[in-house]
């Protein structure tokens, strides 16, 4: 893995990523949802997403969100090819979230840098146990990961007590039903208290 391909992940993005502690994963089905969704997890204290590239409003779901909400760091996950790697990127995405190990999609984007890694499914997978058994062989290497999967507000404080994880993600913050509802009230509620429970100090970033 190539030091030119580590740099290219900011550090700044990565300090932002570890400070807030949390990514709230999004899978948009109506693209006017996209940007009062956005805009209520900014203001309830949640500025991370993965938007998962899993409808047809996806890309113009992201779009819109990058161009309006400015506050919020758009990512997008599920990326399967390297055509959606370039697409996303041109619409606005700051990070892509690939669920395996594609090889096309890592030389685009990459070029085999990878430090931060996706742990999908955490929980039924093992959980902290083992998460912290496969990272042993690697932790020189200075992997970080964010944990998905099982993962709440109930647990998410143990996540983030090991040094390894930089943030813990997941759908809990904005469930799909709720957000094709438009329930953004309670959206925002569980926004905030995932910001309160996962927020890094930051001496500790």
């Amino acid at each position: 893995m190539s030091e030119n391909a580590q740099a290219s992940f900011p550090a700044a993005l990565r300090a932002r990523i570890r400070r807030a502690g949390v990514v709230a994963v999004l899978v948009i089905e109506d693209v006017e949802k996209a940007v009062p969704l956005a805009e209520t997890l900014v203001a309830s204290g949640v500025n991370i997403m993965e938007l998962a590239m899993r409808t047809r409003a996806s890309m113009d779901a992201l779009e819109a969100i990058a161009s309006r909400v400015p506050d919020m760091i758009p990512g997008v996950g599920t990326i399967l090819r390297p055509d959606q790697l370039v697409e996303a990127k041109r619409r606005g995405a700051i990070f892509a979230v690939a669920p395996g190990t594609n090889r096309a999609v890592i030389e685009a984007a990459l070029e085999y840098g990878c430090r931060i890694l996706k742990f999908f499914p955490a929980e039924p997978q093992g959980g902290l146990g083992y998460l912290r058994a496969i990272h042993a062989p690697y932790a020189h290497l200075g992997l970080e990961y964010i944990p998905l999967g099982g993962v709440s507000e109930a647990n998410c404080r143990e996540y983030l007590a090991e040094r390894s994880v930089i943030a813990v993600g997941g759908s809990w913050i904005a469930p799909r039903e709720r957000i094709a509802a438009g329930d953004f009230r309670s959206i925002g509620q569980a926004a905030a208290r995932a910001a309160q429970a996962c927020r890094r100090e930051e001496r500790d970033a």
